[in-house]
């Protein structure tokens, strides 16, 4: 009876999590030749231990990210993908308010995070690090469009 009740609450709790906070394989940049372009063609800014990379793209459904590590800097895949997923999760808690206002306005974008620090970051640091790197790509987007129209 155990066994039951332990599935039936970890069912519970999945079926609990929020949409909003889920990081979904349509949000998720894959497309060699999208990031190809993005890299060419796109704007970047750094925020120290990050450089990102974004692009205005219409014909996107979604919001798509990309995370990446230097193997230059971090030999370890071990480290790099540690690195990776702490980034990726940041994103995913902090994404929904800058989102919902893209979405909104019907504003797509790609975006890939660089991490360009050479020593292992903890989770508060990427956290708060995301969080200024959101309300700049807020302030950026909002210059870009008011410039533009």
């Amino acid at each position: 009876m155990a066994p039951e009740r332990i599935r039936s609450y970890f069912f519970l709790n999945q079926k609990s999590i929020s949409k909003s906070f889920t990081l979904g394989k349509k949000e998720r940049l894959k497309s060699r030749k999208l990031i190809d372009q993005l890299f060419n063609q796109g704007k970047s800014f750094s925020i120290f231990p990050y450089r990102i990379f974004y692009q205005h793209q219409p014909s996107l459904e979604n919001i798509q990210a990309g995370f990446g590590v230097s193997s230059r800097n971090f030999k370890k895949a071990v480290d790099r993908n540690k690195i990776k997923r702490l980034t990726r999760e940041a994103y995913r808690i902090q994404k929904k308010s800058w989102i919902d206002e893209k979405i909104k306005n019907n504003h797509f974008y790609a975006l890939f995070f660089v991490y360009v620090g050479k020593e292992l970051p903890d989770f508060e640091l990427v956290s708060r690090k995301m969080n200024q790197i959101l309300e700049k790509l807020v302030e950026l987007i909002h210059e870009n469009h008011s410039s533009v129209t």
